[in-house]
């Protein structure tokens, strides 16, 4: 991968953490800046607490803000941001694996 590609990575993953992060606050109606999120920081749990019912509201606004369906099995994506962005934007997750 040339520095140029990896760039590109690098600004597609940010562009899509970003947006994750405005969707979670705005639908959850969290009373926090999307920026003071991080890419890493647990969803669950001691991160941002979010609960069963968070999910369910999640799993609605993925599916329709990048037209991604989730199913049980996929339960692990909600781990962090980072996972989602893997999840929502595969080509994302392509790029980074090691050959």
């Amino acid at each position: 991968m040339t520095l140029d590609e990896l760039r590109a990575t690098a600004a597609a993953r940010h562009e899509t953490c970003a947006q994750i992060k405005k969707m979670i606050v705005s639908r959850l109606d969290l009373p926090i800046e999307p920026a003071w999120i991080t890419d890493d920081q647990p969803l669950f749990g001691r991160g941002l607490e979010l609960d069963s019912l968070d999910v369910l509201e999640l799993y609605v606004a993925i599916e329709a803000e990048f037209g991604v369906a989730l199913y049980d099995s996929d339960m692990s994506v909600f781990g962090s941001v980072s996972r989602l962005a893997d999840h929502v934007n595969p080509a994302l997750a392509e790029r980074t694996r090691p050959a």
